[in-house]
């Protein structure tokens, strides 16, 4: 089911001011007012709501390169770039979420629910599912294509995640989360806005060891030009064929058995089957080749004045030595031994602006993997971030 957004955006001037400010009002498509929308950009502490006449008024403390979100229950979600709604007066309709449910091939299920709930927090939160809980995880929907081997959750409802370890509520609104059991690749994509629920020593040396060597921190490096000397070491990696995955031959053999045992008897599965099946479970359709070492950062990176694109053709591989900050005599201080942590990004020719908290444009378009893409929530960290708080 496709859904229409409608953002119109009016630009009646206003005295300017130096803060950077968005302001406007919303309605629904009868130009009715709509109150307690929540109002925010997206990924950050930044946030308010609309009053009872629709009106909002939302203070930037800096320039950001993010969306703006706005979002109430049984509405959809309307996003736009900061930098379009700057310093206009903006008019946002919202439209009701249709309450007929999709129709989908898959449908959605109690079944997949129960089956898989586990296998989502895991790759969704992270593995620390004791202090880092989505309160309302009831509202998931689940749907597992048998077939295909493939798992899809929505959440008709805002998330609810409380992160204790970092001391922060998020409200999360998910838009996407499927995984692909064949090809063990895992995509997420929502919007969040935080709100700090606690602070104190502990709290800020566990957000402290989730920034350090995080994506977030490898993109304000990117963007200050500071890869190397932050330590990040960034290698050009190329994909190539696997000679132990199965062939697309086998792989159709394999299929055509599959069908052949619904339909009889199989009592004994052929060797040169089982063969094909042990390595299509066992190996990976490619290997990762690494072509250059110690790249530069001209290679992926174009500046020009304050707008810093990043872009690549090919993989990056982006390994970090990671020191664990301790807390001693209530001081921070780096552990002796590090961590090698290595990950992976996939540009794939897209160009990626790059904003100086760590943001990017259309992050769903950057496929991540290797650490990089481990507990996402339970160490995510708003983009107004700053070492130490």
């Amino acid at each position: 089911m496709k859904k229409t957004i409608l953002l119109f955006l009016l630009l009646f001037s206003f005295c300017c001011s130096v803060a950077q400010v968005i302001q406007g009002r919303i309605v629904n498509d009868a130009g009715q007012k709509i109150d307690n929308v929540s109002i925010y950009i997206d990924g950050t502490k930044i946030g308010t709501t609309s009053k009872e006449d629709g009106t909002f008024i939302l203070n930037l403390p800096s320039k950001n390169l993010g969306n703006i979100i706005f979002q109430k229950e049984n509405y959809e979600t309307v996003a736009t770039p900061v930098s379009q709604a700057l310093d206009k007066t903006l008019k946002v309709i919202l439209l009701k979420t249709n309450d007929i449910e999709e129709v989908t091939i898959i449908p959605y299920t109690e079944e997949a629910y129960r089956n898989y709930i586990t296998y989502f927090l895991q790759n969704f939160i992270g593995y620390d599912l004791e202090n880092v809980k989505i309160k309302n995880k009831r509202s998931l929907k689940f749907a597992y294509d048998k077939k295909n081997k493939t798992l899809k959750v929505k959440a008709p409802k805002t998330l609810i995640i409380e992160n204790k370890n970092l001391g922060y509520e998020i409200e999360y609104n998910l838009v996407n989360f499927s995984a692909d059991f064949n090809t063990k690749i895992v995509s997420s994509f929502g919007t969040s806005l935080f709100k700090e629920i606690k602070n104190s020593d502990k709290i800020r040396l566990n957000r402290m060891n989730a920034y350090d060597g995080s994506l977030l921190h490898f993109f304000r490096s990117v963007y200050s030009n500071k890869i190397s000397e932050d330590q990040f070491v960034v290698n050009h990696v190329l994909k190539v064929p696997n000679p132990k995955y199965p062939t697309k031959e086998e792989l159709k053999m394999l299929q055509d058995f599959a069908e052949t045992v619904k339909t009889n008897k199989v009592l004994s599965i052929p060797e040169n089957i089982s063969e094909i099946s042990r390595r299509k479970n066992n190996e990976k359709p490619y290997a990762l080749a690494i072509t250059r070492t110690l790249i530069p950062d001209s290679d992926y990176v174009k500046r020009n004045g304050e707008v810093v694109l990043f872009s690549f053709k090919d993989m990056l591989q982006v390994n970090y030595k990671k020191y664990y900050y301790e807390l001693k005599n209530r001081e921070f201080i780096k552990s002796k031994i590090p961590v090698v942590l290595s990950s992976f990004l996939h540009p794939d020719g897209e160009t990626f602006e790059v904003s100086k908290d760590g943001n990017i444009s259309t992050p769903d378009l950057l496929i991540t993997e290797g650490d990089f893409s481990k507990n996402r929530i339970e160490n995510m960290l708003p983009l107004d971030y700053q070492l130490g708080d």
